[in-house]
């Protein structure tokens, strides 16, 4: 990449940066999430750059995982990702620039002489900062064979402020902060300078990303100034918990996006929920994308961790199922088919023309479902084979009587002519009143029949998803 340096007066430009050590986590896509719809609400642009320095612990697969992972959340990303690997060469050449500047020196002291005035200070209760004896002396005295490290020459007095969106203001002191090495003695950049280099060629004027980075926003401040560049601003959204306040761990939902993909989430249901996670608007909780777009600033992201609730992520997940075209809900299912148990098997009789009988028992299912997980069980009925296999509640319902009730049902079913949930409904309810039954004491065995279950949706309309053919063999097969 060429040199883009930042623009005032432009629209935002930003960046999500993840190190592709695993998978994207939920507070990674977050921190993407808040990212993109700034770039969305404010007409800017939002890059992707992979940090990928760490050559031990990257690797492809996770990169595609995060990749995947972003395509799946819907959050679209402009360019070309960028690979802060393969721009070693250029972190090096502003290091020099450095040199050159007097802003940065090199270091020749050994791991084990900084560790040793380290734990001096911390033994006297001095701060543990490394004031390195290299600083301002003469080179020639470097001794022969040892590879310096560079290290930034950060101001020894004053202070460095920064101005965050989230924050506030941000002042710490220059005695506080050492003298940050910006290349290792074998010429490999750090993170730090890594990070401003990248941002500055890219053109970022908003860097918006986890509290965790707020101590690394000093240091990066100074090699920005070393360089008379222009400092971005700054967002430091708070982190996220879980539900009980704690540290977010696998057990409070700290999972990779593929696993809520896979559990049965809508992209969209998440998004919501993410961005809800920090940011306020009102006391809105449903907020579709577009209106997201349109709401989403700064300004409405708080100090306060966030907390991860995967109930209310659910719920919140319910509602988007009932409000979703029923296509979309097919194809969401088959798309996951291949990562769930009997997965396979249902996708190949959805290839079987199944699909048609899916999407129209999808009204009814997606009014009780949460995931679609649940879509998938609730659909057991549409693909399950005869004779059905009852479970242990509907076998206790199908005892003699209920098989008799069946039988005598299935004469009166054969007679109806538009096989339709309420000409079924009326025919049924007719059949109760002439033998004087309740229509629960009627409805629940035709379910088991029908379904092999004691929960399903309305009975009605299971039969017409079924169609006659089908409905009436399994109810012969129960049939006393």
């Amino acid at each position: 990449m060429t040199e883009k340096p930042a623009q005032s007066g432009g629209k935002p430009v930003v960046r999500f940066a993840p190190s592709p050590t695993g998978y994207l986590h939920i507070g990674g896509a977050r921190t993407a999430l808040f990212n993109w719809l700034y770039a969305k609400n404010t007409g800017g642009t939002f890059l992707l750059r992979i940090e990928d320095t760490d050559r031990e612990r990257n690797n492809e697969a996770a990169v595609t995982a995060i990749l995947e992972g972003l395509k799946w959340l819907e959050l679209d990303w402009d360019d070309e990702p960028v690979s802060q690997f393969s721009r070693a060469g250029r972190h090096r050449e502003v290091a020099e620039a450095m040199l050159a500047r007097g802003h940065a020196y090199h270091c020749y002291s050994q791991p084990t002489e900084i560790e040793a005035a380290r734990e001096a200070a911390k033994a006297e209760g001095r701060a543990q900062i490394f004031d390195s004896p290299w600083r301002d002396r003469d080179t020639k005295d470097a001794p022969a064979g040892v590879r310096p490290a560079v290290r930034l020459k950060a101001p020894r007095s004053g202070e460095t402020v920064i101005k965050d969106h989230v924050q506030g203001t941000v002042t710490v002191p220059n005695k506080d902060l050492d003298d940050l090495i910006i290349l290792r003695s074998d010429g490999n950049p750090t993170y730090n300078l890594a990070v401003v280099v990248d941002d500055h060629d890219m053109g970022v004027t908003h860097v918006i990303r986890g509290v965790d980075h707020l101590t690394n926003a000093a240091r990066q401040t100074q090699i920005y100034q070393a360089m008379d560049w222009r400092v971005p601003e700054f967002a430091h959204v708070p982190l996220i918990h879980g539900a009980d306040g704690a540290k977010l761990s696998k057990r409070h939902g700290a999972l990779g996006v593929e696993a809520y993909r896979a559990m049965g989430y809508l992209p969209a249901a998440l998004r919501n929920y993410l961005v809800r996670l920090g940011w306020a608007h009102g006391n809105d909780e449903v907020i579709a994308t577009p209106q997201l777009i349109e709401w989403f600033g700064l300004d409405g992201i708080g100090k306060s961790p966030a907390r991860f609730d995967y109930a209310k992520l659910t719920d919140l997940n319910g509602h988007y199922i009932r409000t979703t075209r029923d296509a979309e809900l097919v194809d969401r299912i088959a798309d996951i088919l291949p990562e769930i148990d009997g997965g396979p098997e249902l996708a190949a009789k959805l290839a079987a023309g199944g699909r048609e009988k899916l999407l129209a028992a999808m009204p009814s299912l997606k009014e009780r479902a949460k995931t679609l997980l649940e879509l998938v069980d609730g659909a057991h009925y549409v693909f399950a084979c005869r004779p059905l296999a009852l479970d242990e509640k509907a076998s206790a319902v199908m005892d003699a009587s209920a098989k008799d009730t069946i039988g005598k049902l299935v004469r009166r079913l054969e007679i109806v002519t538009d096989w339709q949930a309420a000409a079924l409904e009326a025919a049924v309810r007719a059949f109760a009143e002439e033998t004087g039954a309740k229509l629960g004491k009627i409805a629940q065995p035709l379910r088991a029949a029908l379904t092999g279950r004691t929960v399903s949706p309305p009975v009605f309309d299971v039969m017409a998803v079924l169609g006659r053919e089908e409905a009436l063999a399994r109810l012969e097969d129960q049939a006393s």
